[in-house]
Order: C-alpha cells, then sequence, then structure tokens
C-alpha cells in the first residue's frame, strides 16, 4: 500500500543507548493539490503579468515559479521570480499591497474548480540568484573568503 508519509527516524547512540532519537515525518503532495498549484500558478501568472504590461512599469519580467498549497487548501505559498532584480523589492511591496484584489480576480477565474480560495502569501524566490552566487564563488570571481 502506498504511503503518503514518510518517516525518518535518527537515533545518537551512546554505549549502545539511544541518547537521542527524533522522527521526522514528511508528507508528499496529493494529486488534488498538484493540481490546485498548477491552476493557481497559472492564473496568477497571467494576472501579474497583465498588471504589469498596463502599469508604468516597463522591462520589468515577473513570473510565478512555484505555488505551494496546505493540505487544507486554507494557504497557498506564492514564489515570485522579478527580472530585473534590483528592482524586485518594490515590485514585491506593490504585489503584496493588491494580493486581495489578487486573490478576487483568480478566484473569479477558478470559481468552477476551486471551492474556497486559499489564502495568497508571496514570497520572493531568489533560487536562481544564490545559485549565480555559488557560481561565482566556485569560478573564484566572489571569493567569500578573501581578505578584504
Amino acid at each position: 500500500m502506498f504511503s503518503l508519509f514518510h518517516s525518518i527516524k535518527i537515533s545518537i547512540f551512546k554505549n549502545t543507548k539511544p541518547l537521542i532519537t527524533s522522527t521526522f515525518v514528511f508528507m508528499e503532495e496529493t494529486n488534488r493539490q498538484k493540481k490546485v498549484s498548477k491552476v493557481l500558478q497559472k492564473d496568477i501568472a497571467n494576472y501579474l503579468q497583465e498588471i504589469v504590461r498596463d502599469s508604468a512599469h516597463k522591462g520589468i519580467i515577473i513570473s510565478v515559479s512555484e505555488v505551494k498549497v496546505t493540505v487544507d487548501f486554507a494557504e497557498a505559498k506564492v514564489y515570485l521570480s522579478i527580472f530585473p532584480s534590483d528592482k524586485a523589492k518594490p515590485i514585491f511591496e506593490e504585489v503584496n499591497a493588491i494580493k486581495h484584489q489578487i486573490k478576487h480576480h483568480v478566484a473569479q477565474l477558478t470559481r468552477h474548480q476551486i471551492r474556497k480560495m486559499p489564502e495568497l502569501t508571496f514570497f520572493i524566490d531568489d533560487r536562481q540568484e544564490r545559485a549565480d552566487a555559488i557560481t561565482r564563488a566556485l569560478k573564484g570571481e566572489d571569493n567569500p573568503l578573501k581578505d578584504n
């Protein structure tokens, strides 16, 4: 039988007796969570691109890199990639200021697919920037250990 839960048991032994035992439980996303995440990702991305296109901001690319929905579908974490990265902070603040408008618009689009629209929480996805920084450090361009 397939289990949604994976557990990892970690024990630290001292003289053959467990000193510390911890169990971590990880739960995989259900198919329904994956489907709702994809629908939200597509609709939020389209709406944000429409807002940026109609605004005074030119040369901004905004994308939704990932959406994670909780098991009870009450909350959705939306990860945004904003380019150029130097304008990410002000754009992110504007998106947070209109998140209720975004939620309402997406709820109208998905009213036949999703019963209850989850509460949206936005985050800046900086995975690419961190990967670039690591690559530069490995190439020797940015040496974090070098004395200034």
